[in-house]
């Protein structure tokens, strides 16, 4: 059987880290920023490890 294709997806929004951790950006940076504090927005640039039972 061939191998299976790498979600499309999954593919252009995680990246795995050195130690194999999912690395993933924040969600609500896109859209409607002006009721955001300029702290939350760029708290909302930083990537973020995804949770094990997300993985």
């Amino acid at each position: 059987m061939p191998k299976i294709k790498t979600h499309s997806g999954a593919k252009k929004r995680f990246k795995l880290s050195k130690n194999g951790k999912v690395i993933r950006a924040h969600a609500n940076k896109s859209h409607i920023l002006n009721k955001k504090t300029t702290k939350r927005k760029r708290g909302l640039r930083q990537t973020a490890v995804a949770d094990k039972t997300n993985t």
